[in-house]
């Protein structure tokens, strides 16, 4: 089951508790290894039990969750294997994705996918960015006639996004040109070169995961965020 899944006189409500737990968990403000208590998330999201439940349930197919044997729920470990892992699959994936989508080119999948960025582009900074930087990375692949690849390059994308939260904001990050990346990526996929685009997408891949990377040195700041004290 997953949020597309959602059904009867509650999906609203359990789809909206669904995307607000998604959201708090992916960006660091539900730690990892956080219990998840019922009445705690009610309270915070002010919705139903019932909802909360049903959301949790959903979260642990994203693997954003784990459900404790008689204990409820608590939000999903983190450590250097796992961000290596969803690394690897998320480059694999994406680009069978994206090799798949630009041999099924269309002109609707074309404009979509510059919409996609343009959007992206003009919410740099805002409270959306990070919901359309998604939409743009998904248009690009949005043409692939696998709905089963498409699904898990999404779950992958916030297993990885959900890194990029913990590590916070560095230096060498911010020297990246991420906008240059991105328009590169773009400018390929239209010109409707696979080769060339899906080069790209593991080069961007690739200066993501050597950034995050770095960062799991003894006393950096992703390190302590991962290993330090749990709520």
């Amino acid at each position: 089951m997953n949020a597309l899944d959602i059904s009867g006189s509650d999906g609203s409500a359990t789809q909206q508790a669904y995307r607000r737990l998604r959201h708090l968990i992916v960006t660091g403000d539900l730690k990892p290894g956080e219990k998840l208590k019922i009445e705690v998330l009610r309270k915070r999201l002010d919705t139903g039990a019932s909802p909360i439940r049903e959301a949790l349930s959903l979260l642990t197919s994203d693997k954003l969750v784990d459900r404790l044997d008689q204990r409820g729920f608590r939000t999903a470990e983190v450590s250097a294997e796992n961000f290596q892992e969803i690394l690897l699959l998320r480059r694999t994936l994406e680009d069978l994705a994206l090799r798949e989508s630009i041999a099924n080119a269309t002109q609707d999948w074309e404009e979509n996918v510059v919409l996609a960025h343009h959007r992206m582009v003009k919410a740099k900074g805002g409270d959306d960015f990070e919901e359309l930087h998604k939409g743009f990375h998904m248009a690009l692949i949005a043409n692939a006639p696998s709905p089963i690849l498409l699904q898990f390059c999404s779950q992958l994308y916030d297993l990885n996004i959900r890194y990029r939260y913990l590590a916070g904001s560095g230096l060498n990050y911010q020297l990246r040109d991420v906008d240059e990346e991105h328009a590169s990526i773009l400018q390929a996929a239209v010109a409707r070169d696979g080769d060339m685009a899906s080069e790209r997408l593991f080069k961007h891949y690739q200066l993501t995961g050597a950034y995050l990377a770095g960062l799991w040195g003894e006393g950096s700041a992703l390190n302590a965020e991962l290993f330090g004290n749990k709520n």
